[in-house]
């Protein structure tokens, strides 16, 4: 994977959908958790998105001085050098906050320093697979229990049910 090039399969701007608010939202492509039921299985296949720099993605996000960001798929922690780019240079470019989602927990992914890169520029992060028998439409930004909102930073203190914020590591 190429560090500042991130395959996409759309970007979807003033959505209200993918977290709090208006945000601009980076769907990926690139998945391997292939999770029965997944809402978008066409995202699995990296190759089916297209290849836009940091740059051309950070050039959308600029562009919408009011909305937020999340980044979705896919799976971004599987083109994490390149989003972990992207989330740095909005952090230091913009006031803004990020939201990710991810198949991965947040044991797999802090037991993992290349995957546990991108956490500090995280506002909230969203972890676990979708669990098909356990799917529930009435639960706020996630599509199965199991799935926990974990607040990485103070920025984001809606009070969302299934929010509980990360204990640090010692």
């Amino acid at each position: 994977m190429e560090k500042d090039k991130i395959s996409v399969l759309d970007i979807v701007e003033q959505t209200m959908a993918d977290g709090p608010g208006l945000r601009t939202a980076i769907y990926c492509a690139g998945c391997d958790h292939h999770c029965p039921g997944c809402h978008n299985p066409q995202s699995w296949n990296i190759g089916n998105g297209n290849w836009m720099s940091v740059d051309e993605i950070l050039d959308v996000i600029k562009a919408d001085e009011f909305s937020n960001v999340s980044f979705s798929g896919g799976d971004p922690f599987y083109q994490v050098d390149a989003f972990t780019e992207l989330a740095r240079r909005i952090k230091a470019e913009t006031h803004k906050t990020i939201w990710c989602w991810t198949g991965f927990t947040i044991e797999e992914i802090r037991a993992d320093a290349h995957l546990a890169q991108m956490l500090p520029y995280l506002d909230v992060l969203v972890v676990g697979p979708f669990i098909l028998e356990q799917r529930d439409t009435q639960l706020l930004f996630r599509g199965s229990p199991n799935q926990r909102i974990i607040y990485l930073t103070p920025k984001e203190d809606d009070a969302i049910p299934g929010t509980v914020p990360l204990v640090p590591l010692r």
